[in-house]
């Protein structure tokens, strides 16, 4: 979040573009005006947030609009007619995760920029205070988002928390920032790698002791025991995948009952979360992301510096690593089965790459002229993404699919879900253009930048002064 001072209307989105054009063939980036708190603003950052908020809605509608817990037992609860199927298959493909990817890369750029920002203002000894200062705000406006406006789903006290950890490793040289922010991708593709063997290793050994059996030889002990084990764990997932069930089905009704129902088990949901440990799994993911982030604005990439010649290819590798192993680990869900699937290990790869993709490719967009018409409205989304996030979950919590209001709750499969998240960007989208013609920064980020300086900072641009007339001689 991050543009134009209240003395500096005349810095229009289209001069942002002009300069954001100009810095894609090669020369520093396009620095447009300041926040009212003196924060600066790139202009290819911001269509790169303002894309990145908009998008997240297509990841979080199912959540508000259906069962949570169904998306971690089977997709197929919201509907699977063949245009569900589309949506979910172009959802899991281009933008399963790639919107929070972003975001948490765009952190570590402005880790980056705020920090060197304050170090040259007040020195380095006071920037860790001002820092942590600015993320612990946001983590407690996390929990507001959570506890008041009750989405469980919520990131901004994740990336609150993250940051903190992230700042520790800000001064490392790009490469170590990129080899510690790799750092869960790695495990994940290692501990997946070992999963998907074990799991190959398992069903054949399964399959060579049935076939001795059909073949009337006798089983060794050893082999008796195995199969004990096999049938115990089986037991276990059957049990699971009921519990699973009821879940889903306890959470069907607490939300299409009233308030007090649904304001509980939105707690709730919270609550068993925070108990299964997830939270500390997507600190560490954000805060290497963040990393990542980091080493990508010191190396001038995310902020479109580098030649047109370097974002082509960079794009053209990023999406050849992860669209095919998007497809595949799409096909491999399809299935529906226990068997060994490679996405237990490529998953994180596959995420970070598409999300590498979609950056090249909108610089390459910026350099162009036809691209810089269709991304400038997304200046706006990138300077009001907080506001936007926000709003999102009032449309979709409290108005769509509340046990009020619409009461729209568990009524949309994919392609309608998708449809209704699209629907909503584009209002949030002219909203957000609307907004910024009249206002220098928008109503959440006003409040957080505020309690950060401690000081009502100006929200309203100066009108202009009338031009005087001439008096007739």
């Amino acid at each position: 979040m991050n543009d134009q001072t209240a003395g500096s209307a005349a810095a229009d989105d289209a001069a942002d573009f002009t300069h954001a054009g100009q810095a894609i063939g090669g020369t520093s980036p396009a620095m447009t005006a300041a926040e009212p708190d003196g924060a600066p603003r790139i202009a290819v950052l911001d269509i790169l947030r303002g894309i990145a908020i908009l998008a997240i809605l297509f990841m979080n509608i199912n959540d508000m609009g259906g069962s949570l817990f169904a998306s971690f037992d089977d997709v197929r609860h919201f509907g699977w007619a063949r245009q569900d199927q589309v949506a979910w298959w172009l959802r899991e493909v281009i933008a399963n995760g790639t919107a929070r990817c972003m975001l948490e890369m765009l952190f570590g750029a402005g880790m980056v920029i705020l920090t060197d920002r304050v170090a040259l203002a007040v020195g380095t000894r006071v920037v860790m205070k001002r820092y942590y200062v600015r993320n612990l705000l946001l983590f407690a406006f996390g929990l507001v988002h959570i506890f008041i406006l009750l989405w469980p789903g919520d990131i901004l006290h994740t990336y609150g928390i993250a940051a903190l950890v992230a700042f520790l490793f800000r001064r490392l040289r790009p490469r170590l920032l990129i080899v510690f922010g790799m750092a869960a991708a790695v495990l994940q593709f290692a501990g997946g790698t070992y999963g998907y063997v074990s799991t190959v290793q398992t069903q054949a050994r399964v399959a060579a002791i049935e076939a001795a059996r059909g073949a009337g030889r006798p089983v060794e002990a050893a082999d008796r025991a195995f199969l004990a084990k096999i049938a115990k764990n089986k037991a276990a997932r059957a049990k699971s995948k009921a519990e699973d069930k009821a879940r889903i089905i306890a959470e069907d009704k607490a939300r299409t009952g009233n308030f007090r129902t649904w304001a509980a088990y939105q707690w709730s949901v919270t609550a068993y979360l925070e108990s299964r440990g997830l939270e500390l799994l997507f600190v560490w993911e954000a805060a290497g992301v963040m990393l990542i982030g980091a080493a990508l604005y010191r190396l001038g990439i995310l902020q479109g510096s580098r030649s047109r010649a370097f974002y082509w290819r960079m794009t053209v590798i990023a999406y050849g690593v992860a669209i095919p192993l998007r497809i595949i680990g799409a096909a491999e869900q399809m299935r529906f089965d226990t068997s060994a699937k490679t996405l237990w290990a490529t998953t994180e790869i596959a995420r970070q790459a598409m999300t590498l993709g979609h950056v090249g490719a909108v610089n390459l967009l910026v350099g162009t002229l036809v691209g810089a018409r269709l991304l400038r409205p997304f200046v706006a989304a990138g300077r009001t993404a907080l506001s936007i996030y926000v709003l999102q979950t009032i449309v979709g919590l409290w108005i769509l699919f509340p046990p009020f209001a619409l009461g729209l709750y568990g009524r949309l499969g994919w392609a309608e879900l998708m449809a209704t998240a699209l629907v909503i960007d584009m209002v949030l989208l002219w909203l957000a253009n609307a907004y910024l013609k009249r206002f220098t920064i928008a109503p959440v980020e006003w409040a957080w930048r505020s309690l950060i300086e401690r000081r009502r900072l100006a929200w309203r641009k100066p009108r202009a002064e009338p031009r005087g007339r001439l008096e007739p001689a």
